[in-house]
């Protein structure tokens, strides 16, 4: 049975009654960690409230690097923050930021990270920012102060790969990539210390998952460019957040999150901080 979408519209946002959905902003930019907020505060999604990429939706960076760029946070540490932001277990959470440039998934990272946590009422808002003022949406600069509420994490754990898991994968689990090409092939690295990808890897870049509007494409479209099937898969990126538009467009071509479609958590900043790792470059 195909599962329930990931996506919300800008127009089923937009009909909602005020405060029947809780709001992530969750934009941010690897280029510099201030201008999502900025952004935030310059204008906003009324009662939305502003998710940080390192800070909330993410754990600390360890030392040696062991867990990547962007750990996963400890689930209580999560649950505490969404609490506090007013987000409880039976509330409705819609994620979003801007597409804008091929950015658009810092939002499905929020969206993973409640579905790893147990909360199913979590989504995507499809095209993000733009598709909401494009709909209509009005902007805010007011802050929002949400009434302090309860989470409760229920962890799925099935729903993460470790470095351990990858390594001894079966042979009919398929491996995805979801960096750029030329990342994945080892021409470039901006970020982590060593270029190329984990050995037997196949190259999905997560940016194709959507359109020139910067929404998510069609079920079949997703299907037929991820060339996956009904295999499992486990999918990474460099620190697991590029990975998870992957993530989200394999459940709308009907595979939802679980064994068979799992996030390896720390991804290539995780591999390469085991110097015993194998890498392979080229195609």
């Amino acid at each position: 049975m195909t599962p329930p979408s990931p996506l919300k519209s800008a127009a089923w946002l937009l009909a909602q009654r005020p405060g029947a959905v809780r709001v992530l902003d969750c934009r941010y930019a690897l280029s510099d960690p201030l201008l999502g907020r900025l952004a935030y505060l310059e204008g906003h999604i009324p009662g939305a409230v502003y998710a940080d990429l390192e800070t909330d939706l993410s754990g600390p960076v360890q030392p040696g690097g062991e867990g990547g760029r962007h750990p996963l946070p400890d689930p209580p540490v999560l649950a505490d923050w969404l609490g506090a932001a007013g987000i409880g277990n039976g509330d409705v959470v819609v994620c979003y930021d801007d597409p804008g440039g091929g950015q658009g998934f810092y939002a499905a990272r929020a969206w993973w990270l409640l579905r790893w946590l147990g909360h199913r009422e979590v989504y995507v808002l499809d095209g993000g920012w733009p598709a909401y003022l494009a709909a209509g949406g009005e902007a805010s600069t007011e802050e929002p102060h949400p009434v302090p509420t309860t989470f409760t994490p229920d962890v799925q754990p099935e729903l993460v790969a470790t470095a351990q898991d990858v390594q001894n994968r079966e042979d009919g689990v398929l491996l995805i990539d979801s960096r750029a090409p030329e990342r994945y092939r080892g021409e470039t690295e901006p970020l982590d210390k060593k270029a190329g990808h984990i050995p037997g890897a196949v190259n999905r870049p997560f940016s194709a998952a959507l359109d020139e509007q910067g929404q998510f494409r069609a079920s079949t479209e997703q299907a037929g460019r991820l060339a996956a099937g009904d295999v499992p898969t486990i999918t990474y990126c460099g620190s697991g957040v590029s990975a998870t538009p992957n993530l989200l467009a394999r459940e709308l071509a009907g595979v939802p999150l679980g064994p068979d479609n799992r996030l390896y958590a720390g991804s290539w900043s995780d591999w390469v901080s085991d110097e015993g790792r194998p890498v392979a470059t080229g195609e």
